[in-house]
């Protein structure tokens, strides 16, 4: 056995065997370089580490490094011009072994021949197999016999025979490619999918992999024959070409096929075109142009089209007004530093539902959001400053998108002194907001002689700044008392040039006259915890008593102005012991309130959990606030209008098994008449899970539901196969007896192979039902596949 040859040795080897030391030097060399040759005929999955010239078969080796030859025998024979290594042979050489029954270089032709149980494992852990290798010692022509590859992506390749041709070029005989493991119990079963063709032609320099007379298997079975197709070498992540196709499917619409085409224009930037023709209204282009920088990426897109047949669509709608209809649209997101960062999206269109209707990718969503956003996070130091304007893709001619505001500016910024003040912790914050409304969104259905005003035409503009301290003392005995101050100012300038002086009859509130109005509050409030132990050997038990007062005075010009952002008011356990129990700025809290309730948590052992709270809030002085009039009906039916308010508690367990409940409701502070609950239960596994909802609303006829509202929903999904699994959502309305939405699915996820297909039914207000079906077909390394048909009409 020889072990350790390097190249001095070799010298010395050759000397004994009657020839020089550069000749032996050199057949070291090629038996060594034979691994990295032999890499060459790596299928285009390589793994993604590798260099392009790497995987191209432009070697390139280390020439200082070791090499490391084992075998039973080296074998020179001079009438045949050989040298051989037999038996046994290892090779080591920069990071690659070569594993063969025999190693022979020819020197005439200068050919390098491995045969016999051939095995190549490349640095990043590629592995090559085959029955034989035969290549030319430059390593530009060769030819491998039964080649089988496994990437360390788990990447498979076989083929009957491989060429090597220019240096640059591989073809693949008889091949064979997968993306899937073999079946640990039964290797010979066929993958999941795989494709076979005739020819394989893996051009190193362009790049491209060429399949001609090629099949689609899926668990063995052929689906689908294309006599040639070309895509991009997989390793090569940007390359100009087409993309796999996408279907679709509307009533207004027609089916369309969409085929998308993508451009390389530079490492970090790119431009993908797409023509979608649909075959009742003709043809959608599209452009996509999207440009990555050191700090962040902006992108720009812009696609039209010429409808056919407009009258296709329902009788005076948006989508009927024009042939000619279009859109152009723009995102950006950058990092400033670590903590800032700066970004847009925005959508401008010749309609408003142009988008919706076309679907087009990222901006056909029923709300869009225009908007230039500066954001910045330092520990608990927060900064965000927003222009927006919201526009609702929706198809009638007039309806919610006119009455949208353009907010110029939002802004928020909240800052926390690092150091304890007076022992506690001292906060400061600020917002702002600026609202233009060129159409006032009044509503008129909550009574015959009233209206709700949820935005006053013209403009108005608010800024409030506030502070607040507060502290907790642990008294003896572990009664916690927690002191609190806080304080607040802020400016509105209304010019409600429309709506102006605005009364509702009905509830008495009043909208301010346009001007200038200055408001302040001021805070003292104090929180007491009384946290009580109690423990056994497997459990532990947690009952809390807590108790808050607020003192303050009346709110001034309550209800007097508009109300943007303090609209939705739900009084529930969450917020049982919040100062403020308004969800925004616009409103106020004032007079003395006090807060009751007792908290619970457990560890009750065997890997359950509990938590539960009760309680009740009281108006004790001064002017209620949710009972103040509000053009927007803040407060109304919420529980806080009187000056005992509704009851409210949740309670939830958890188990480690998957199991888990919640439960949560408002009672009558008078009879205990249920206002509103939830109820929900879920559990889930490897194999099951399913989750459970009931929520029911009392009638609020300030808000305009005259009648209870109550509804259960479930979705579950069972795992019937080792990757198979079958998903089903329901929701259905109680009060109206009649399902609202449904659907059923099934997916197979694996490793290589992903399926999914749905069917979805849905019922609007109107009654009116909207069904679809979708799939999703992804084949790893290869690409995906979908289709959609939306709002079919069966």
């Amino acid at each position: 056995m020889l072990e350790g040859v390097d190249m001095a040795a070799g010298r010395r080897i050759a000397e004994r065997s009657g020839k020089t030391g550069p000749r032996l030097t050199g057949v070291a060399t090629l038996l060594a370089g034979t691994a990295l040759a032999a890499i060459s005929f790596a299928v285009p999955q390589t793994a993604h580490a590798q260099t392009a010239d790497q995987l191209g078969g432009l070697v390139q080796t280390n020439p200082d490094a070791q090499l490391l030859l084992e075998a039973d025998e080296l074998i020179y024979d001079n009438d045949a011009a050989t040298i051989s290594a037999a038996g046994n042979v290892r090779i080591d050489y920069d990071g690659t072994r070569l594993v063969a029954d025999r190693v022979t270089y020819v020197e005439n032709g200068g050919r390098l021949i491995a045969i016999g149980n051939v095995e190549i494992l490349q640095a990043d852990g590629t592995r090559v197999t085959a029955d034989e290798i035969d290549i030319t010692d430059d390593f530009r022509d060769g030819f491998v016999n039964a080649l089988r590859v496994v990437t360390t992506d788990n990447t498979r390749f076989a083929a009957e025979s491989a060429e090597r041709r220019n240096g640059t070029t591989t073809i693949f005989n008889n091949g064979v490619y997968t993306a899937c493991e073999p079946c640990k119990e039964r290797p010979e079963k066929p993958p999941i999918w795989q494709v076979k063709a005739q020819r394989i032609i893996w051009n190193g320099e362009e790049k491209t992999v060429r399949f001609e007379n090629a099949s689609f298997e899926f668990f063995g079975v052929p689906l689908a024959r294309l006599p040639v197709f070309t895509t991009a070498d997989p390793t090569v992540r940007r390359k100009t070409g087409f993309l796999s196709p996408r279907f679709r499917f509307a009533d207004e619409l027609g089916f369309g096929v969409t085929v998308p085409y993508f451009i390389n224009l530079a490492p970090n930037y790119d431009l993908t075109l797409a023509v979608t023709g649909y075959t009742r209204q003709g043809f959608l282009a599209e452009a996509d142009f999207r440009h990555r920088l050191e700090n962040g990426i902006y992108t720009l897109k812009i696609a039209g089209i010429h409808q056919f047949q407009p009258d296709a669509f329902d009788f005076n709608t948006v989508d009927t007004l024009s042939e000619n209809r279009g859109m152009i649209a723009t995102t950006g997101l950058f990092n400033i530093n670590p903590r800032w960062t700066f970004g847009w999206n925005g959508l401008l269109q010749s309609d408003k539902n142009f988008s919706r209707t076309y679907a087009v990718t990222g901006f056909n969503d029923y709300v869009v959001r225009n908007q230039a956003f500066l954001t910045g996070l330092s520990g608990s130091n927060y900064f965000d400053a927003r222009l927006m304007k919201f526009n609702v893709q929706e198809n009638v001619v007039t309806g919610w998108d006119e009455r949208q505001p353009a907010v110029l500016p939002s802004l928020d910024y909240n800052y926390v002194v690092g150091q304890p003040v007076g022992g506690g912790q001292l906060s400061f914050n600020v917002n702002t907001r600026g609202i233009v409304r060129e159409n006032a969104d009044v509503r008129t259905a909550f009574g015959d002689d009233s209206f709700a005003l949820f935005g006053a035409e013209g403009n108005s503009w608010r800024m409030t700044t506030e502070t607040e301290w507060k502290r907790e003392i642990i008294a003896p005995g572990g009664l916690v008392v927690a002191p609190l101050l806080h304080a607040r100012g802020d400016v509105t300038i209304l010019d409600a040039t429309g709506t102006g002086a605005l009364v509702d009859s009905a509830s008495g509130a009043v909208l301010g006259s346009d001007g200038t109005y200055w408001r302040g509050m001021v805070t003292a409030g104090l929180e007491v915890r009384w946290p009580i132990l109690f423990s056994t050997a497997s459990a532990s038990h947690v009952i809390e008593p807590m108790a808050q007062v607020f003192a303050r005075p009346d709110a001034t010009f309550a209800g007097v102005l508009p109300n943007e952002d303090a609209q939705s008011l739900v009084f529930d356990a969450s917020t049982l012991f919040e100062r403020d129990k308004y969800s925004g700025f616009d409103r106020i809290e004032g007079g003395t309130r006090a807060n009751l309730g007792i908290r619970y948590t457990g560890v009750l052992g065997g890997g359950w959990t509990a938590a539960g709270l009760f309680g009740q809030s009281f108006h004790l002085a001064g002017e209620n606030p949710y009972a103040t009039a509000d053009l927007a009906n803040a407060g109304t039916d919420s529980g806080l209008e009187t000056d005992r308010s509704d009851y409210v508690g949740a309670l939830s367990v958890r188990s480690d098994t998957g199991f888990a409940a919640a439960v949560g409701g408002s009672f009558d502070d008078d009879d205990f008449r249920l206002r509103r609950a939830e109820v929900g239960v879920g559990y889930a596994s490897d194999v099951f899970s399913l989750s459970t909802r009931y929520a029911f609303v009392g009638a609020q006829p300030g808000y305009g539901y005259d009648f209870d509202r109550q509804e259960i929903s479930a979705s579950g999904s069972l795992r019937f196969a080792e990757n198979w699994r079958v998903l089903a959502s329901a929701a259905y309305d109680l009060e109206q007896s009649r399902l609202d939405r449904h659907s059923i699915g099934f997916a197979y996820d694996d490793e290589c192979f992903i399926f999914q297909a749905a069917y979805v039914e849905n019922r609007d207000t109107n009654n009116a039902v909207s069904r679809s079906i979708g799939f999703k077909l992804s084949l790893r390394t290869i690409g995906d596949l979908g289709a959609t048909t939306d709002d079919l009409d069966f």
